[in-house]
C-alpha cells in the first residue's frame, strides 16, 4: 500500500473513505526516503517510520475477537503485511525483505499505533483492539522493490 494522501484524516467519520487506488502490487523502497509515492517518503519527521509493516495475523485475530469477516488489510493502512512473521519482534533490528528483486533492508523502530478511525473502517473495538499488535515503524536502509507475493525475511543477528 502506498497513498499520497491521507485517507484516514481528521476526527473519525462514518464511511470508509476510498481508497483502492492505494493498493499496490510493487512498491519502490528508497534508502532514508520511504515508499515513492507515499505521503510519508521525504518528511523529516518520518524518517525513522516511513515504511510500515504489520502481519496479517494480527487482523485476522482481531476480526475473530471481534465476531466479524476477516479485513482487507488494506484497511489498516500499512505499507507491508507479512504472513507468518513476528513483526513485533522486529522492533530495534535490522531486517530485509526479498521478493525476489533483491533485499529491501529496513531498520524496525516504534510501534505502530492504530489511529481510531480503525472503529469505523474495521469494525468498533478494533482501534482498542489493534493496541500493541498494529505493527512496527522502520527506517528503510536501502534502496528496492518490493512485490506482492512470497517474500523471504531475513533478520540481523543481536550483536
Amino acid at each position: 500500500m502506498a497513498s499520497a494522501a491521507h485517507r484516514y484524516d481528521g476526527r473519525p467519520g462514518t464511511t470508509t473513505p476510498a481508497q483502492e487506488a492505494d493498493r499496490r502490487a510493487e512498491l519502490e523502497v528508497r534508502g532514508g526516503f520511504g515508499v515513492v509515492g507515499d505521503r510519508y517518503a521525504g518528511k523529516p519527521a518520518h524518517r525513522d517510520a516511513a515504511v510500515t509493516v504489520l502481519d496479517v495475523e494480527s487482523l485476522e485475530a482481531l476480526a475473530a475477537e471481534l465476531g466479524v469477516p476477516p479485513f482487507d488489510p488494506l484497511l489498516a493502512r500499512r505499507n507491508v503485511v507479512l504472513r507468518g512473521a513476528d513483526v513485533e519482534a522486529l522492533r530495534g533490528r535490522e531486517f530485509a525483505l526479498d521478493c525476489g528483486a533483491g533485499e529491501v533492508r529496513l531498520l524496525g523502530g516504534r510501534a505502530a499505533n492504530p489511529c481510531r478511525w480503525m472503529d469505523v473502517v474495521l469494525a468498533p473495538g478494533a482501534h482498542r483492539g489493534m493496541r500493541g499488535r498494529g505493527g512496527v515503524r522502520c527506517r528503510p536502509l536501502s534502496d528496492g522493490v518490493l512485490r506482492l507475493g512470497p517474500a523471504v525475511l531475513r533478520i540481523a543477528p543481536v550483536e
